[in-house]
């Protein structure tokens, strides 16, 4: 409350303080940087390739059988059958199964990396229920050697997001899983930040225990409201600043917060919610918290009771991101069904995915999603490979805000292709070769393109 003061007083003061300065003339506008620490990614020498004869899976529903890929200057040019590309280097795809770059929404890569040690646990800023002013990727250690294993699986892009202590965890980053010295390498350019925030026993646990607010659910939900009702306060008062500096009646700028910037950023939909949520009435009541300050709700992380909701959340366009079998570690995470991924997936305009939330599966998410296809089958679902490639693919890139250059196979698109010795889905499938931007970062058969991190490569 005593922030909320501060930053009201700041907003009236600059709403009282107008007119020229002694010189007549209006001082400088007061402006800050919204990406002050942008992408530096550079693609790394591009290939021209022509795939023959493969099974492709497109990520938007479709499978080729026996097609042909080509790609040139880091885009896909063109997909279809019997192609020629006389200038490309053809790769043989007999019996190989080519999806696109996989992707995954939820990682701590880089914030707890490997190996697992204090000093290396850099994801959690547990000293306040609302942490909005923290960025994972002033976290990031590129030398983490999970960031190899996982390309190695096919990963391509990925999400780091901070921990779910707090209500508000702070910002998160998307990142192209390629090998570089620093964060800014490997930033997907133009990619949306996310805000991490957190329901259920996570944050009331932690603060709880320490005799202070949160301690309830509803707990909870009162410091979510009071946090966007700050928020709501200083957007007006950055708005009204905006428009009084129009009108040449130069005013004072509210003082700055950069907590509040993040939570601006929501609102003025720059910044997307990723939000870690098991229960149905837990994530229906988020998407009312985001109807009442103007926000949209984001995608729910781990989802356990998504199943229960799939037509809410479809109607609201709310992607769930979700483990195709955990379960069971505490309360919120009991009312588990194997199908739940199929479930959601099942209604009109859902957008299921499979996530990792672990430096161990996204080594292998082309098997969780796997796991959900098998299971769901075996329970009376029609679900096609076609059909579960998405959820680890285009599903993944809609809810990271950048479905229109990646996440599925089309022309146009960027050439972040995995080529697998076989279907993908299975428990013997191998990624063979991994391309990001039409850029080889991955040969299984070439230590070429074979990263090792720094950090695991020993002393001299």
């Amino acid at each position: 409350m005593q922030k909320m003061a501060k930053t009201l007083h700041a907003s009236l003061i600059g709403v009282a303080l107008v007119g020229c300065n002694q010189s007549g003339v209006q001082d400088p506008k007061v402006e800050f940087n919204k990406d002050p620490y942008p992408s530096t990614y550079q693609a790394l020498p591009q290939q021209n390739i022509i795939i023959k004869g493969a099974t492709v899976l497109t990520g938007t529903g479709e499978r080729l059988d026996n097609a042909d890929v080509v790609f040139k200057d880091g885009k896909i040019i063109a997909l279809g059958s019997n192609l020629n590309a006389p200038d490309a280097t053809i790769v043989d795809g007999t019996d190989k199964w080519i999806t696109p770059g996989l992707i995954d929404v939820h990682s701590h890569l880089g914030v707890y990396p490997s190996p697992s040690v204090e000093s290396h646990a850099d994801g959690n800023e547990m000293t306040s229920p609302n942490t909005s002013e923290v960025w994972a990727e002033h976290s990031v250690w590129p030398q983490d050697p999970g960031f190899e294993t996982a390309r190695a699986g096919g990963v391509t892009t990925l999400q780091i997001l901070p921990g779910s202590a707090n209500l508000f965890g702070g910002r998160s980053v998307t990142l192209k899983n390629v090998p570089s010295h620093t964060m800014q390498g490997m930033k997907f350019p133009a990619a949306p930040y996310g805000l991490k925030m957190a329901c259920g026993e996570n944050p009331k646990r932690v603060y709880g225990s320490q005799k202070q607010a949160p301690g309830t659910r509803m707990g909870n939900m009162a410091g979510y409201r009071m946090a966007w009702s700050e928020a709501v306060e200083y957007k007006r008062a950055w708005e009204k600043y905006d428009r009084d500096y129009a009108a040449g009646k130069n005013p004072e700028a509210p003082a700055r917060d950069i907590e509040l910037d993040t939570l601006r950023g929501v609102l003025d939909g720059e910044i997307l919610i990723h939000n870690h949520c098991y229960k149905a009435e837990e994530m229906a009541m988020m998407i009312d918290l985001g109807k009442e300050f103007g926000y949209h709700a984001g995608t729910f992380h781990h989802a356990v009771e998504a199943y229960k909701i799939g037509d809410l959340l479809a109607e609201n366009a709310n992607c769930a991101a979700m483990w195709p079998d955990w379960w069971g570690f505490k309360m919120e995470a009991y009312d588990m069904v194997f199908e739940n991924v199929a479930i959601v997936d099942s209604f009109e305009n859902s957008c299921a995915i499979v996530h990792s939330d672990s430096d161990k599966t996204i080594q292998r998410l082309n098997q969780e999603a796997g796991k959900v296809l098998y299971n769901a089958n075996q329970n009376g679902f029609d679900l096609t490979e076609a059909d579960a490639i998405s959820w680890i693919t285009f599903n993944a890139a809609k809810s990271l805000g950048i479905e229109q250059t990646t996440g599925s196979l089309q022309v146009g698109k960027k050439a972040d292709i995995v080529i697998w010795n076989q279907n993908p889905f299975s428990v013997y499938a191998h990624a063979e070769q991994v391309f990001v931007d039409g850029a080889k970062v991955y040969d299984r058969f070439d230590e070429k393109y074979q990263a090792k991190s720094d950090f695991l490569l020993g002393q001299q």
